[in-house]
């Protein structure tokens, strides 16, 4: 009788000892969380206070003048650049992107070879340095195809960069619809198309849309592959006299408008200021996006 007691003792302290290891497990782990969180926070603070303070007393008008000139920088030419690049960019990458994820994930079979191989090809692609893109487009498509120095030449670059992550956003989000609604739409007599595109798809848009911000801040923030098929000429495309010629003009976007004239070094002032202007871009370029994913999913679910 003894012997159990003892027993019951040590298991009872056995018993203590480990709920207390679990509870400092726990808020370790917790007190991790929270200084990761809070370094991250405080690092996007500095980072973006910097920028404000720098840049925010050199916002003056001449800044935001129509025409650009050596005396002036005005970003406005990069402003509307960069608008018109992000769309052009997007307008290709997303439709492929998302129709080849619904492909792999609706119509090929599942777990087999040519899935597979597609996912590792887009999760290398996603991997590799923006320089080699821009290299590939100078090669391809402004020296092989002939379009020079051009807003379509760094679109379709850009279109390249950007599809491995529209595609596997896309898929992830596909894959985390449950199979009931497939289910579902199935058993009502609908067809896998209409299935997917009114079962599936509304419900996957958030996680869609996730991706496409990823992708449009690549676009807007890249400089590297712009700078060998874009080029740095500080001009809007004149759509109104050349049509849809004008794709074929040089222009600069707002990134590479900051490399520019921080490179020149004459005007690091300005560069700080166009800094301001990309930030709010991105800020308002996501709240939208943010805003119209709320929206699509509020009436799917009406």
């Amino acid at each position: 009788m003894e012997a159990v007691n003892r027993f019951d003792a040590l298991f009872a302290q056995a018993e203590v000892g480990a709920a207390r290891r679990r509870r400092l497990s726990r808020v370790a782990t917790r007190a991790a969380v929270y200084a990761g969180a809070a370094a991250t926070a405080l690092v996007l603070a500095f980072l973006v206070g910097y920028i404000l303070v720098n840049g925010v007393p050199y916002l003056t008008p001449s800044l935001f003048e129509w025409t650009y000139t050596s005396e002036n920088v005005s970003l406005m030419p990069a402003l509307v650049s960069t608008l018109i690049m992000a769309a052009l960019s997007l307008l290709m990458a997303v439709p492929i992107g998302v129709g080849s994820a619904i492909y792999l994930v609706e119509y090929a079979p599942r777990g087999s070879r040519f899935v597979q191989l597609v996912r590792m090809t887009t999760e290398t692609l996603q991997g590799i340095p923006s320089i080699i893109y821009g290299l590939f487009g100078m090669l391809f498509f402004v020296t092989a195809l002939h379009w020079n120095l051009s807003l379509l030449s760094g679109a379709c670059t850009l279109a390249i960069m950007v599809l491995p992550v529209i595609m596997r956003t896309t898929e992830e989000a596909l894959l985390a619809v449950p199979d009931a609604y497939r289910e579902g739409g199935f058993g009502l007599g609908a067809g896998r198309l209409r299935t997917v595109f009114r079962c599936v798809l509304p419900s996957a848009v958030p996680g869609i849309l996730g991706g496409v911000i990823l992708a449009l801040g690549r676009c807007v923030g890249e400089v590297a592959a712009l700078l060998f098929t874009a080029g740095t000429i500080a001009q809007i495309p004149n759509f109104g006299t050349e049509g849809v010629f004008a794709v074929f003009d040089s222009c600069r976007t707002l990134a590479v408008h900051m490399y520019v004239l921080a490179s020149e070094g004459l005007h690091v002032n300005e560069t700080y200021a166009t800094a301001v202007v990309l930030l709010i871009v991105v800020v308002l370029l996501n709240l939208l996006a943010t805003f119209a994913a709320k929206k699509m999913k509020k009436g799917h679910e009406e």
